[in-house]
């Protein structure tokens, strides 16, 4: 049986580190009872739970029990509308960024902002999805008479950001992603190409001082700067890792030795 620092086995549920023998991954289950009683009674002796899923990250946090990633991971990812309130509630730098509800509201867009604006699918979309750039009253029109709220952000006139990723306390990499050619989003699935200039060290610590504050512990922040401040765009808790390999560090390497040395 493995042990790291004379611990228990460690235990996981997702399928992330499936092929480590260091780790017994055991599946996400739609029901608890759908383990067996040893399933069931390893994961309530594990003194952690890692890749605990959505399914069962809030149970573990009423439990008391550890996960990694942690339940705030859990609690914000995908959920544009939440992350802006909480960048907004914590003074972390953030584009100018308001949420319409219904009709009435959404009629009051131009009160608030001048186009061009950011406009966004808040809650399910990534990898770059359901991101828009508003440039007239006809593209706004169009985008208000999709379902949900509107989620409105000041538009940076930027053709690059940072991608950084923080696991644990740390940052694991970081890199800048430049757009395509008349493309204004960075996505390296949308055509960005990644950029080997070193990202500033204030920027580092900017992304560290983010996920200290809204306690995520596995996130990739996508981070501007625009007139000398740093501004955090959104956290990613399903985060690409193609600028990851084209490092040529070997994520789940990387996660064995964090938890390994006790950092996660």
């Amino acid at each position: 049986m493995t042990h790291v620092h004379g611990a228990k086995r460690i235990v996981a549920l997702g399928a992330r580190l499936r092929a480590s023998p260091m780790v017994l991954t055991l599946g996400v289950r739609p029901n608890f009872f759908d383990y067996d009683d040893r399933e069931r009674s390893l994961i309530r002796d594990a003194p952690k739970i890692y890749f605990p899923s959505s399914l069962y990250a809030e149970l573990f946090h009423t439990m008391g029990k550890p996960t990694f990633p942690g339940f705030h991971n859990h609690l914000y990812a995908q959920d544009k509308i939440k992350q802006t309130a909480l960048f907004q509630a914590t003074g972390i730098n953030h584009p100018r960024t308001r949420v319409f509800y219904g009709k009435r509201q959404k009629a009051t867009i131009r009160d608030h902002f001048k186009l061009p604006v950011i406009a966004k699918v808040p809650r399910g979309s990534a990898l770059g999805r359901g991101v828009y750039l508003i440039r007239s009253m006809e593209e706004l029109d169009r985008y208000c008479q999709m379902r949900g709220p509107a989620y409105i952000q000041e538009y940076l006139p930027i053709d690059r950001d940072m991608r950084i990723i923080v696991v644990g306390r740390r940052v694991v990499h970081a890199y800048w992603r430049v757009a395509a050619s008349g493309e204004f989003r960075n996505n390296l699935g949308l055509g960005g190409r990644i950029d080997p200039a070193v990202v500033p060290e204030k920027a580092r610590q900017f992304a560290l001082r983010i996920a200290r504050v809204c306690r995520w512990d596995d996130v990739g922040l996508d981070i501007c700067e625009h007139q000398g401040d740093f501004y955090v765009l959104e956290g990613n808790m399903k985060y690409g890792r193609q600028g990851i390999e084209q490092a040529g560090i070997d994520y789940n390497h990387l996660l064995l030795a964090l938890i390994r040395d006790g950092e996660i």
